[in-house]
């Protein structure tokens, strides 16, 4: 009787402990894929963590663990980077703040078995398995015609972007490869914003004041139409703005006549296809191209609207 109390109290134990039903072997396994934005304060990177999650949950069995620096720091981006290679993740995707920087921890995560592709930011010097963005330089030549075309190839103009980010010295590369084809056109000045969003403010309210005869902005990030006071120095009647990134609330400001041009990227896409593709790896197929042109999207006062549309449809994930 003794033996019996025991051996009973011995399973009320177990099962108090958690002692149920054995994980089922043939379950398919979770997969933990990390996706790293260049910072968690730029807004465009919203879109993609939504894509990401989307599309995990459309395949299945896939955990994204989203995480970055608060803004952006490629120092704080590689210990966010060292730190998933650690825990042995399944995967990463990673928007790179500095691809040359991040090249040698990117290589360290696939030789620990860990695939790793690039999204929006390449490290085209790294080992990394695919890039998935825009071409930046022929984005660049985009945004840089299509200024022309407005000025008439002709005019003072100021140019905005972030130092040390390979995709933006590439886009920079292709706006001035075009703007300097042009002998009407004066570069009087191109500031660096370091990826911040107010800083993009205090230039723009600075440079007003200091060029007073400003024909238009370029800018080959989204920081002046990130938000809606950014702009309010510019006399849009005067000076023109083009700028990349079609993110909320930057048509509005379009339709409002604060911006001429947008170039929009496939925010979304960045997120839902680095899972895709990781998933493909992890799969055992490789992807057919290790660079993967996404396209832009140029937004105007003629297709605004439509392009609202759309862009709703796809936060609605229709």
């Amino acid at each position: 009787m003794r033996r019996l109390v025991l051996f009973l109290c011995l399973g009320v134990l177990t099962a108090a402990c958690g002692g149920g039903a054995a994980p089922d072997p043939a379950a398919p396994k979770v997969l933990r894929f990390a996706v790293i934005p260049k910072a968690l304060d730029i807004p465009v990177f919203n879109y993609a963590r939504i894509g990401a999650e989307r599309k995990a949950k459309e395949i299945g069995n896939i955990e994204i663990l989203w995480r970055a620096p608060e803004s952006a720091d490629q120092l704080r981006q590689k210990e966010v980077l060292e730190s998933f290679i650690s825990q042995r993740v399944d995967g990463i995707a990673i928007s790179c703040t500095n691809g040359d920087f991040l090249a040698p921890v990117i290589d360290k995560a696939i030789a620990a078995g860990i695939p790793v592709i690039t999204w929006d930011a390449d490290a085209p010097t790294s080992q990394r398995m695919a890039y998935f963005g825009v071409d930046d330089f022929k984005a660049g030549q985009r945004l840089a015609s299509e200024a022309l075309t407005a000025l008439g190839n002709k005019g003072k103009v100021a140019l905005m972007t972030s130092l040390g980010s390979y995709n933006l010295q590439r886009r920079l590369d292709g706006v001035n490869d075009i703007l300097k084809q042009q002998p009407g056109i004066t570069i009087v000045e191109t500031f660096d914003v370091k990826e911040d969003i107010v800083r993009a403010g205090e230039v723009i309210a600075t440079a007003t004041n200091r060029y007073p005869d400003l024909d238009a902005w370029i800018s080959v990030g989204g920081w002046p139409i990130m938000t809606r006071n950014a702009l309010q120095p510019v006399d849009t009647a005067r000076t023109l703005v083009f700028s990349f990134d079609t993110i909320p609330p930057a048509p509005e400001l379009l339709k409002a006549g604060k911006v001429h041009t947008l170039v929009g990227q496939k925010y979304f896409g960045w997120g839902s296809e680095a899972v895709r593709l990781l998933s493909e790896i992890k799969a055992g197929r490789m992807p057919p191209e290790k660079i993967i042109d996404s396209g832009v999207d140029v937004v105007n006062r003629g297709n605004v609207d439509a392009y609202l549309t759309e862009w709703n449809k796809l936060e609605r994930g229709q």
